[in-house]
């Protein structure tokens, strides 16, 4: 069963600066391009850092404010850092976070959030820019037609990972939901079949309705105990 990665929901047509764009000509690039932020690309498109407005909004924020005399934290450093900052390659976070096409939705959404992240930029094996995944594009993959994933359910977790025969289990879909219903032979298939389920891409939660003849689960855990 095919997983999405995010070379399935990347955007190839990637906005970027060099090291030494200006700070003005940054904030003109998000204004036209309607992005909230940039990665910060060298010669050979190898990626350097990325900047965004929170960069950007520093200089807004504190240009005029005094030095604090007591002890600053390494979050207040960067923001004083990039207010004084006029060029990318100052205004940018860096090293930065990156992942290649071949990754799973899953893990580059754990990513953003453990990096406190909105966008990804996507490199090749040396490093070049080849894409950019945002938060909104890890949400595409629920907008699969409900007919695409119900033929996933019932080609690739029925007929081929659990060899069901067509017709034992009624497969229905709306809205990303999964209805399953029917009758197998042991309760360990039919948890299965909805576990499986689960992992289609797009589906949003399953209703689960299967019966089955022989409740093996139980008598597992029985001998066990």
């Amino acid at each position: 069963m095919r997983q999405w990665l995010v070379q399935d929901v990347m955007t190839t047509d990637v906005v970027t600066v060099g090291v030494e764009t200006p700070y003005r000509a940054i904030v003109g690039l998000l204004a036209e391009r309607g992005v909230s932020g940039v990665p910060v690309v060298d010669g050979s498109g190898q990626v350097q850092g990325v900047v965004s407005e929170s960069d950007l909004l520093a200089k807004v924020e504190l240009t005029g404010q005094p030095e604090p005399r007591l002890f600053v934290g390494r979050r207040q450093r960067a923001a004083r850092t990039h207010a004084a900052a006029s060029v990318a390659e100052q205004l940018m976070t860096a090293p930065p976070i990156t992942v290649v096409g071949t990754t799973t939705l899953t893990t580059a959404a754990k990513l953003m959030k453990a990096e406190r992240v909105k966008r990804l930029p996507v490199v090749d094996e040396l490093g070049r820019l080849v894409g950019i995944v945002c938060r909104g594009d890890l949400l595409r993959v629920y907008l699969r037609p409900d007919a695409d994933i119900r033929a996933d359910v019932v080609d690739d977790v029925l007929r081929r990972v659990l060899a069901i025969e067509e017709g034992v289990i009624r497969v229905a879909v709306q809205d990303g939901v999964v209805t399953l219903d029917g009758r197998l032979d042991r309760r360990s298939t039919a948890q299965i079949a909805v576990r499986l389920a689960y992992a289609v891409p797009g589906v949003v939660d399953v209703t689960d309705r299967l019966e089955y003849a022989y409740d093996d689960v139980q008598v597992t855990i029985g001998m066990i105990a």
